[in-house]
């Protein structure tokens, strides 16, 4: 491919053109992929763009995006994810997985930062247009044997990590390559990886977030353990030949939930990933037949949970939960909510406070708010019941915003705190206002107007 015939650089990078490849023009694309490209494949794994950069009509560079990796150590952990939200928001992620400069490189030094540049600036909308949904953050690999990075650098990208060194060989399979490479990654709007690794998607993106559930978090042993905490609540069943154990089935539950399954449904559907050992250690006993175990079924769970005392089940897990060390304490929120349909005498709903991981989105334990009162004097006896480990991060909103329930938990459970402060608590207001800029951070936004401070 010949360079294009103009007088610098500079009359380049003021004259290249980014678009998407027509579909005429595809075979081409793959043919310099194939010919050009050190990979020498042209192949894009799931849903994928093509854009080609020209000066004048005359291809200089190609770019390809393709669906993200599906396990990245380093990623993740960039991100903030939990198993199950990477399996539910992988889709919200993409690879640039190919990227061709034609002209020699030392000619046009800053031409792949410009075309990728102008790349990334389309990609979110070309792929909502295509795909039917955005993107929030571009992931590449860099094989710094041959290359720098030097463009994804001068683009935003940050250098995370080098990966393991094995490629994917088929759908459960992996197999060692030997050549180990940088993992860069850039997010495509402002506090994506925040947004990302947040309980709850905004009302925007949560839309696209995938009903998966991610693999389960526990081991054996572990599920060992839950099996014979449950052990303590009565059954209420009666009668011979019943298939599945009420402890069993209210593991199956725990565990589905933990998962990111919501329903019946979608409980059997969860069970049915875990291994037979899984569920030999959850308590499921073999089928007669074949010797194998099998899970329950949706109408199993609904006849076992309907029947169940639901603030002790809840109460259970959440003590087995703060056992596990998978960090799910370090982070809660305290909530506020109405429980819809329950009117006590005065036809008044009845509140309930309560705590939940940031991570799993799991309800550790929730009590009732006294009538005539509000949220403010049920905090201390909500997390006084969940034996808190030390460095706790309690978040609330600025209804919590008070002295006491602050110097509660950082004097007495020894834990952080993170409250909404608004413009109505002014005093508080000018002090956090006065305290953030000594120490040199200014507020990006509004102070007042839903900032958080702690």
């Amino acid at each position: 491919m010949m360079a294009p015939q103009v007088a610098s650089e500079s009359d380049v990078l003021d004259r290249v053109t980014v678009r998407l490849v027509a579909e005429d023009e595809v075979g081409r694309f793959n043919y310099h992929l194939q010919e050009d490209h050190y990979l020498e494949s042209s192949r894009l794994a799931g849903q994928s763009l093509r854009y080609v950069a020209e000066v004048d009509g005359q291809w200089v560079a190609l770019l390809t995006f393709s669906a993200p990796a599906l396990h990245l150590k380093a990623r993740e952990r960039w991100i903030g994810w939990s198993p199950r939200q990477r399996a539910r928001r992988l889709g919200l992620v993409v690879n640039n997985s190919r990227f061709l400069v034609l002209p020699e490189r030392h000619r046009y030094p800053n031409l792949a930062s410009k075309v990728l540049g102008l790349g990334l600036r389309r990609l979110s909308a070309d792929w909502q247009e295509h795909w039917g949904h955005p993107v929030l953050v571009v992931e590449s690999f860099v094989d710094e044997s041959l290359y720098r990075g030097t463009c994804y650098r001068a683009c935003g990208f940050e250098a995370v990590g080098p990966t393991a060194g094995f490629g994917r060989a088929s759908r459960d399979f992996y197999q060692e390559h030997g050549r180990p490479k940088q993992l860069y990654l850039r997010e495509l709007r402002g506090r994506a990886r925040q947004r990302l690794s947040q309980a709850r998607l905004p009302e925007e993106l949560a839309l696209y977030e995938s009903e998966v559930t991610g693999p389960c978090p526990f081991q054996a042993p572990a599920l060992e353990s839950l099996l014979e905490s449950l052990g303590a609540l009565p059954d209420s069943r009666r009668g011979h030949g019943l298939q599945h154990r009420q402890r069993f089935v209210l593991a199956c539950a725990a565990v589905s939930t933990l998962m990111g399954a919501c329903g019946y449904r979608a409980f059997e559907n969860t069970c049915k990933k875990l291994t037979q050992r899984q569920l030999r250690a959850l308590g499921c006993k073999p089928n007669e037949d074949d010797g194998h175990y099998y899970p329950p079924s949706d109408s199993t769970f609904q006849r076992v949970l309907s029947k169940v005392n639901a603030v002790a089940l809840a109460s259970i897990v959440g003590q087995w939960l703060a056992q596990q060390g998978i960090g799910a304490l370090r982070q809660l929120a305290v909530d506020g909510k109405v429980l819809r349909g329950s009117g006590r005498h005065d036809g008044k709903p009845l509140q309930l406070l309560s705590a939940v991981t940031h991570h799993l989105r799991l309800t550790l334990d929730q009590i009732a708010i006294e009538e005539k009162s509000n949220e403010i004097p049920a905090l201390k006896p909500l997390l006084r019941k969940l034996n808190l480990p030390p460095g706790v991060l309690i978040t609330a909103d600025a209804m919590h915003c008070q002295q006491e329930g602050a110097r509660f938990i950082t004097q007495e459970l020894g834990g952080d705190y993170l409250f909404g402060l608004k413009g109505n608590q002014s005093g508080i207001l000018e002090k956090a206002r006065h305290l953030l800029a000594q120490q040199g951070f200014p507020p990006s936004g509004k102070l007042g107007e839903g900032t958080r401070t702690s």
